[in-house]
């Protein structure tokens, strides 16, 4: 169970509709921001590891934790990686709570295989859950801030988009979840930059915790401890308090900034930034581009290696 609603909490009086909060990350931090007085529209398909079947009772059972503590959510078992689902979520929260101050994009699923072996479908599927599912959610909610914004109604919005180390770094057996959330990433800068006139801040986090996603992949080294008093590094709940700020008030002037979350550690992740340069303000030759590219590689950080090649 939740703890209640902290009167004068973090989020009070704010709606945030929080995407795959019926179970691990997402139940996490739907509960998280009720408890710092948020009111939680709380979606899910309720759909197995790799995105197949659905129940409406994981999203009905986080609602009612919720509602258990006093606190105030609705559920919402639309698609958002389709249009029409991802516009029910935004009119979820007007038409409830008469607002939409935060989005969390969080929804995913698995279906990992080696390049050789990946099919089509299952890398169309990877993309349109993660991917896709980032850009519809955000695309209706910008709308709707848009709107508000031009009838003199600035919102104080947030986002905040679910990447991973696998977006960061790659990870062997998993190239179209590395490229899905690679892709989060670069949306997460395009959109900070296109819509901060219109008072939304935009962030990305790349949380290490036990989930379903991530229990077969990392099984051994995301088990819970043994003591029951010992701090549980990989519990999902430990990465909810920086998504609650961000969406929140309080991180104003935060916006297209990525944030590695593990455990109690938390990391600014700095992307792409020009390393040893050579310019000769000529066309090279092919020998003469090899010799120089060579001495800027010895002169430049070797890259961390790939999830899974260790």
């Amino acid at each position: 169970m939740t703890n209640s609603p902290t009167p004068g909490g973090l989020c009070a009086g704010r709606v945030v509709a929080v995407t795959g909060a019926g179970r691990g990350l997402g139940r996490a931090h739907a509960l998280a921001f009720a408890a710092e007085g948020a009111r939680v529209v709380v979606n899910d398909l309720g759909v197995e590891r790799d995105g197949a079947g659905s129940s409406t009772a994981p999203a009905d059972e986080v609602v009612a934790e919720i509602r258990g503590s006093g606190g105030e959510a609705v559920a919402h078992g639309g698609d958002i990686a389709t249009s029409e689902g991802a516009a029910s979520l935004v009119a979820a929260a007007l038409d409830t709570f008469g607002r939409l101050d935060t989005l969390v994009n969080n929804a995913g699923f698995l279906r990992d295989r080696m390049l050789v072996n990946l099919d089509e479908d299952d890398w169309d599927a990877v993309m349109r859950v993660h991917l896709k599912g980032h850009f519809l959610p955000l695309r209706h909610a910008a709308a709707h801030w848009r709107a508000e914004a031009k009838a003199g109604r600035r919102p104080d919005a947030r986002v905040v988009n679910t990447s991973s180390g696998a977006g960061l770094l790659g990870s062997v057996g998993q190239g179209s979840y590395s490229a899905a959330k690679a892709g989060i990433l670069g949306l997460t800068l395009v959109a900070a930059a296109e819509l901060a006139g219109y008072g939304v801040q935009i962030n990305a986090i790349a949380p290490a915790a036990r989930t379903r996603m991530t229990e077969q992949a990392f099984a051994a080294a995301m088990a819970a401890p043994e003591r029951p008093d010992a701090f549980d590094a990989m519990a999902p709940e430990n990465v909810s308090p920086l998504v609650v700020w961000l969406g929140s008030a309080a991180s104003d002037g935060v916006t297209g900034r990525v944030f590695e979350t593990e455990g109690g550690r938390i990391t600014v992740m700095d992307g792409w930034r020009p390393g040893p340069t050579a310019d000769i303000s000529a066309r090279w030759s092919p020998a003469a581009a090899g010799a120089t590219t060579r001495a800027l590689l010895a002169a430049s950080e070797p890259p961390l290696p790939a999830y899974g090649s260790r």
